[in-house]
């Protein structure tokens, strides 16, 4: 994964795309643009357009981020239009190389250099446990629901990108089993994506709504959760409701991988809502794990609040490529 510096380093979401320059190895990342990914029919015809606009220095290459799996072909994005084409990118723009990565490996290549005491970084969400030198998970609730694991193995950071997102997820109390049935499905499915990304606040309120008998006007997730700040108690029961669900999922992961190390929430939704998270069940659904109860207690759960944390992973991928092992696609000249 040797890059030729400059290097195009871009975080390709379903909503917005954040395209940077690293010029030198080590260096940090200098932000281009963001912009919304629906705004251009392709990645080359939007990255040719920023690039001539910004008049920013020609990159020699390219490490691209995708929210979706990483294949032998070119990718689709899980939620937006766009396919997106190492070759076509890479001849469009004339670079020597594009690598493509899935959008959660470079957050959780990023988890070591976070300083847990600096607010700037991460906010601690529940109580002031040390977790150990285990893997580290961070998952990430936003237009999607990506998930990571990062591991040491061998003095080398095995980064494993997972779509435990799709899932299928079920109810486990009484309370939602009576709300699930009136919860919309996407795809003729309930899944953890489904009910914890942006849409899947909405969905909740909605049902929530319906099992009072009120008529919901389908507030988008912006409102419900600046409604909620402001004290409206349908959009407060919907985001303890969601935050208790949330816990149990990141708590049901950190079992899966045993991630000892911690358990780092990234994503749009959680920094915007963290004062409601840490006075919510998250922690409590999250260690809600009998007979692992005690293990869970022990791992610290974290809201990463460091600003576009995917391009600073990029920067640390792009920057050492043999610290990292992980799965990505190549083209070359």
């Amino acid at each position: 994964m040797t890059q030729h510096f400059p290097v195009l380093i871009a975080d390709i979401g379903g909503t917005f795309t954040r395209l940077a320059l690293l010029k030198t190895q080590g260096s940090q990342p200098q932000l281009i643009a963001k912009f919304k990914t629906a705004d251009y029919p392709d990645p080359q015809t939007a990255f040719l357009a920023v690039l001539d606009q910004q008049k920013t220095t020609k990159p020699k290459s390219a490490l691209l981020a995708v929210a979706a799996p990483i294949g032998k072909q070119r990718v689709h994005l899980t939620n937006a239009a766009w396919w997106i084409d190492p070759e076509t990118i890479g001849t469009a723009l004339a670079l020597n190389k594009v690598v493509l990565i899935n959008d959660f490996p470079p957050i959780a290549a990023l988890l070591p250099q976070l300083d847990t005491t600096n607010p700037d970084h991460v906010a601690r969400l529940g109580p002031d446990c040390a977790g150990d030198d285990g893997p580290m998970l961070v998952l990430g609730p936003g237009t999607g629901l990506g998930a990571a694991l990062l591991r040491t193995l061998h003095g080398h950071a095995l980064i494993e990108p997972t779509e435990a997102g799709h899932i299928e997820f079920g109810a486990s109390s009484d309370e939602e089993l009576a709300l699930w049935p009136l919860i919309e499905r996407h795809d003729n499915r309930h899944t953890a994506e489904s009910l914890l990304c942006g849409a899947g606040i909405t969905r909740l309120y909605d049902a929530l709504a319906m099992q009072r008998g009120q008529i919901t006007s389908h507030p988008d997730v912006a409102s419900i959760i600046q409604s909620a700040l402001g004290g409206d108690t349908a959009a407060l029961d919907c985001l303890n409701f969601y935050a208790g669900l949330l816990g149990r999922f990141a708590g049901d992961l950190a079992l899966v991988f045993g991630a000892t190390g911690g358990v780092y929430i990234a994503g749009g939704i959680a920094p915007r809502i963290y004062a409601l998270l840490q006075q919510s069940a998250f922690r409590t659904s999250f260690e809600n794990k009998a007979p692992f109860a005690s293990l869970l207690k022990s791992i610290p759960t974290f809201v990463i609040t460091r600003p576009d944390p995917a391009l600073y992973g990029l920067a640390e991928l792009a920057s050492y490529p043999d610290h990292f092992w992980l799965n990505s696609q190549t083209w070359q000249r």
